[in-house]
């Protein structure tokens, strides 16, 4: 596990998490240019990419964070309007 070096608690870019949580704080931290994920996404790419998942089904945002980025705005069926503030 990796540690905050300011604090000495846990990264939380490096904690596996379900994918409930995951698309909440992925849409919570993502700038608004970019598509927002839903749970169907999130579950169509962990399927198109097992291999992200070889020893669990949680999510990290070290590991997942870029590529789902990549795939959301490649992919047309799953895009949502982008956040509005």
């Amino acid at each position: 596990m990796v540690i905050n070096k300011n604090n000495n608690e846990p990264d939380i870019n490096s904690i596996g998490t379900s994918t409930v949580i995951f698309v909440q704080y992925y849409n919570k931290n993502i700038p608004d240019a970019f598509p927002r994920a839903t749970l169907k996404a999130l579950e169509k790419f962990q399927a198109l990419y097992p291999s992200l998942f070889k020893e669990n089904s949680e999510w990290t945002v070290n590991r997942h964070r870029k590529k789902l980025m990549d795939w959301l705005a490649s992919c047309k069926e799953t895009q949502v309007a982008p956040a509005t503030s």
